[in-house]
């Protein structure tokens, strides 16, 4: 049956279908070319912003916040996701007391949506790749003064350290003072609070040590 031969809402709908499909198409094309075009990479204006930002690497588009780059160094061959947020100290401007604040190795991936806050020092080594969602910080909020707002209160900066070769579930929190191995595996929506040893894997919140390599055992349960 030709189209003039169908009923008229007949050919509306099916006039909508292809509207629809059409300009699908057009969203998606534009969306791959911001993409492309909005990424961040060691040669455009925001990279020569950071401390250093390594060859191969970028920041997908679109970032979260970024600020104080000056004191950010990225390594080489690293991607970060999309939705993450960098930053180091508290507003953007801020002359920090240590350089850099934060630093990313090579050939890390840092996953969607993540946070990476440091106000003293967050330290991540080469080859750290992270699930989805997952915070980093050196800083906290207080609570003791009951006179003034949580918000207002911060907690002495700890600086966090990050060994390479490690990964980090989905979900995974860092709080300040934490150090993590070399080569760990952190379970995901673990919450890491202290020590955690080279060639170990942990879970939980607090996060614990459920497994270690021992040389000449291999991995055993803790």
């Amino acid at each position: 049956m030709l189209h003039r031969e169908l009923p008229e809402p007949t050919r509306w709908n099916l006039l909508r279908g292809k509207i629809h499909r059409a300009s699908g198409e057009i969203v998606r094309w534009a969306w791959n070319a911001a993409v492309e075009v909005g990424a961040i990479g060691p040669h455009t204006s925001i990279g020569r912003r950071f401390g250093r930002f390594g060859n191969g690497s970028v920041i997908c588009f679109p970032p979260n916040t970024i600020f104080n780059e000056q004191f950010i160094q990225i390594g080489e061959g690293t991607m970060i996701g999309p939705g993450v947020t960098l930053s180091a100290g508290m507003v953007p401007g801020q002359q920090c007391v240590t350089n850099p604040v934060v630093r990313i190795g090579d050939r890390c991936l840092i996953g969607r949506g993540s946070g990476i806050v440091g106000h003293l020092a967050i330290d991540i080594g080469d080859d750290v790749w992270t699930g989805h969602h997952v915070y980093i910080t050196d800083q906290n909020h207080g609570f003791e003064d009951i006179d003034l707002p949580i918000s207002r209160q911060s907690m002495p900066e700890r600086p966090v350290i990050i060994g390479s070769g490690s990964w980090l579930g989905h979900g995974t929190v860092v709080l300040p003072g934490s150090t993590i191995g070399r080569h760990v595996v952190v379970g995901a929506n673990s919450v890491v609070t202290g020590d955690l040893p080279d060639f170990s894997v942990a879970v939980g919140a607090p996060a614990r040590v459920i497994r270690r390599y021992v040389e000449g055992q291999g991995w055993v349960s803790c």
